[in-house]
């Protein structure tokens, strides 16, 4: 049976993010991440939920996050699932599952509170984007011109649509 293990999460840092560094010198950086969800319930009442994840990083990315994010800040992870186990001094078993991250985007990084795209688009001195998510799609490859209708006005092409991917591209 094949195994997956992706997440994707885009929330407000409920604190400053906390970096510190291996004996190795590669810098880790934890963060704390709420994402809301918000919906109507049977009742036509507007709810809310928010759930609270941990964020690890480890290296370049974790020093970045340490230097532009701070509490409130919005951001977009991406990452994968990973579960810590560990014994406590009282010698009861404890566990906590967090994210470990893989790229992030900077989703409000501009100052003054103007919103930015999920490219970041950065204030003065700050990067706009970093660890890009995913390759770039390939462009769809085009066929031989249709003839247009026959009245004088332009017609606007419609969208380019990617093709579905191919089972034979899929790697696992």
């Amino acid at each position: 049976m094949a195994n997956f293990n992706k997440v994707f999460l885009m929330g407000n840092l409920t604190r400053d993010p906390q970096v510190s560094y291996l004996p190795s010198q590669t810098a880790v950086c934890e963060l704390g991440l709420a994402v809301n969800r918000r919906w109507t319930g049977q009742d036509g009442q507007q709810k809310e939920e928010v759930s609270f994840v941990d964020v690890v990083a480890y290296g370049k990315q974790a020093e970045t996050l340490g230097k532009y994010l701070r509490k409130g800040r919005p951001v977009f992870i991406e990452g994968r699932l990973k579960l810590d186990q560990w014994e406590a001094q009282d010698g009861t078993k404890r566990s906590k599952m967090r994210v470990v991250l893989e790229g992030f985007q900077f989703i409000d990084s501009r100052a003054g509170g103007e919103a930015g795209g999920a490219d970041g688009g950065g204030a003065e001195g700050e990067p706009t984007a970093r660890a890009p998510m995913r390759p770039a799609a390939r462009p769809a490859p085009r066929g031989p011109a249709r003839p247009g209708p026959a009245s004088a006005e332009p017609v606007e092409a419609p969208p380019e649509e990617t093709p579905p991917p191919n089972a034979d591209d899929i790697p696992f």
